[in-house]
């Protein structure tokens, strides 16, 4: 019986051996990656004949499918993929009303734009409130497809601060081809094309506008009726 024993003895440590050596051979997974928005194309400074505005930026609301610090690909009409790997680098309301406001800021006709919180007591000439319902890249259901798109589509409206009243509502839908799958620097930057193009979209709606002072009553007129026909600013697929 003392030969199997010895025997016995040997097999176990070259069990353990091989067990932590398998152990090292599986692949680690990939680090995180974390993104930020705000780092886009220069604006289009055209001049209009409005100047020296202050935009106040109401917070951005999301598609709920949207509010994930997840990067969010669409795969054919109705599959949706969040990337583990690929991450929000804040909150991406915060980040996209960041972005827009420092594109607005940009451009000859705004003077400031201000995200929330804003400053107390701080008086606007228009108050903009962002709806986001596609922010994403968009690729073909199969999985082997290496082409897809961005696409970026809001509704907004804008406001007069002193009753809440819309003077001017327009859609932006921002499509453009040329992404390549999972390629997420190359779709931050199509991302960031997507929400200078809507800046630029409001900027020319509050061209249209005229300046703020002419939307207000002046002294001893009645009030501007809350519920006067809006400006409808149609923008097309760009």
């Amino acid at each position: 019986m003392q030969p199997k024993t010895r025997n016995f003895g040997l097999i176990v440590p070259f069990v353990v051996l091989c067990m932590t050596g398998c152990f090292s051979l599986a692949r680690n997974p990939p680090p995180d990656r974390h993104y930020v928005l705000g780092g886009g194309l220069p604006p289009d400074t055209a001049a209009t004949d409005i100047a020296g505005l202050t935009i106040g930026l109401r917070r951005v609301l999301l598609a709920s499918y949207l509010a994930t610090p997840l990067i969010v690909v669409r795969r054919g009409t109705h599959r949706i993929t969040f990337s583990e790997f690929h991450r929000w680098g804040e909150n991406l309301d915060g980040g996209i009303a960041r972005a827009v406001a420092a594109y607005l800021a940009a451009r000859a006709p705004v003077q400031r734009a201000d995200v929330p919180p804003w400053p107390v007591r701080e008086r606007y000439d228009y108050v903009i409130q962002i709806h986001v319902s596609r922010f994403e890249g968009a690729a073909p259901e199969e999985s082997t497809a290496t082409e897809g798109e961005v696409h970026v589509l809001a509704t907004w409206e804008i406001m007069r601060q002193q009753d809440g009243a819309m003077v001017a509502g327009g859609t932006t839908d921002f499509r453009q081809r040329g992404w390549r799958v999972d390629d997420y620097g190359g779709l931050l930057t199509l991302l960031d094309r997507g929400l200078n193009v809507l800046a630029n979209d409001v900027v020319t709606c509050l061209g249209n506008l005229g300046p703020a002072s002419r939307l207000e009553p002046g002294a001893g007129e009645p009030p501007v009726p809350a519920r006067a026909p809006a400006l409808h600013c149609v923008t097309r697929p760009q």
